[in-house]
């Protein structure tokens, strides 16, 4: 590789890194700002549950809007939008004491995420490896979270949920910045139009997709608004979680560089069902265990085994479909699931009065989900193994 082609890739990358992150904020730091309203305000964990699945309804909703249209959206315009949304949003929200405006702030912000994701998903199928770059932009992100996990249960204990949405507006505006290094091209290279043409149904495979993220999201991110409120549960302070959380996400950031290094040459199956299976676990460890320590310890398998398994159900859906829509439905087939386990996650803290059901659930999920696209990953490697000897002798 020449010193321009690899100048532009590393652009690339960072620019998918700050847009992911920017994707991401949501994800990664509504469990704080989840259990600051709880204290500040004594809302309920159901209305927490329908206040996250609010966020993620609307990230949902951004990505279904945007992929019917991903041949001809300017990833880099999508980030642009995204960022003046977010941050006014996640602004505006800083000086809001009732549960409705709130809702509402909610509902924008994860609309803006959702223009955010899309943006990520378009600009990585436009590369050469789609899964590599996606995995390269977690990287970035996982090293750029593991500080924001450690400044921002502090900023929350001295300025209050007010001052941890104005940080995250903040956070947001200086990765939207970093997303204008994102290529503007619209196009998609005319023999994957020609392989996946835009309106064409999604398929069978493109459906074991989506079915398999849907039980994915659904059982492994249940929990995840209310991670910081189980871990308070058996005594594990806010500013302690957050650094678990810090050093999961930089061994996130590990796992995924490690990833980028060798996804081009592994086979799917294997590392997918491993990946899935450790999630699983970390799951019902995660509402189970009641040693502050192996909570840290089931944080840091969750994190990492999350961060993997993403990137390798994306890699499928960008083999199933090289235009990008797949992709995009995909990911918002993730934040459509993750709404109702969510929800689900409310009901269930407030009916058996603990988050204990949860992670097992989601184990259960996992395995579903391996169980699903274990036929696609099989042919996909098999349909590789075949092709290697043309490569080779063409």
């Amino acid at each position: 590789m020449s010193d321009a082609p690899r100048k532009s890739f590393a652009l690339t990358v960072a620019a998918i890194g700050a847009a992911t992150g920017a994707a991401h904020i949501g994800n990664n730091f509504t469990t704080y700002l989840v259990g600051g309203l709880i204290d500040r305000y004594g809302f309920t964990p159901v209305q927490m549950g329908a206040w996250s699945m609010a966020e993620t309804l609307a990230y949902a909703a951004a990505m279904f809007l945007v992929a019917p249209r991903a041949q001809a959206t300017s990833a880099r315009t999508l980030a642009i939008v995204a960022t003046v949304l977010v941050v006014a949003a996640q602004a505006a929200s800083a000086g809001f004491a009732l549960y409705l405006p709130l809702l509402a702030g909610r509902v924008a912000t994860g609309f803006g995420f959702g223009l955010m994701n899309s943006a990520v998903n378009l600009a990585a199928g436009r590369t050469a490896h789609p899964a590599r770059a996606i995995s390269a932009g977690i990287a970035v992100q996982t090293v750029l979270f593991a500080a924001v996990n450690i400044g921002l249960p502090i900023v929350g204990v001295s300025h209050g949920v007010a001052g941890m949405f104005v940080a995250l507006a903040g956070l947001s505006a200086v990765l939207g910045i970093g997303t204008l290094l994102l290529p503007p091209d619209r196009v998609v290279p005319a023999a994957q139009t020609a392989a996946s043409p835009p309106r064409a149904p999604i398929g069978a495979d493109g459906w074991r997709v989506l079915v398999a993220m849907a039980l994915f999201a659904f059982g492994s991110l249940a929990i995840w608004p209310f991670m910081e409120r189980a871990a308070h549960a058996i005594g594990l302070p806010a500013t302690a979680f957050g650094r678990y959380q810090s050093l999961a996400t930089l061994l996130s950031a590990l796992g995924n560089l490690a990833l980028v290094a060798v996804v081009a040459r592994l086979p799917r199956v294997t590392p997918l069902a491993l990946a899935l299976g450790a999630c699983g676990l970390a799951c019902a460890l995660l509402t189970t265990v009641t040693d502050p320590r192996f909570f840290g310890a089931a944080l840091i398998l969750y994190n990492v085994s999350w961060f993997i398994t993403y990137p390798l159900l994306l890699g499928l859906a960008y083999s199933a479909d090289a235009t990008g829509r797949l992709a995009v439905m995909t990911t918002g087939t993730w934040l459509l699931f993750q709404s109702l386990g969510s929800l689900g996650a409310g009901f269930i803290a407030q009916g058996f009065g603990g988050y204990q059901p949860i992670g097992p659930l989601g184990l259960v999920a996992c395995i579903l989900a391996t169980a699903t696209a274990w036929p696609l990953a099989a042919r996909f490697d098999r349909a590789r193994i075949s092709a290697a000897p043309l490569l080779k002798t063409g």
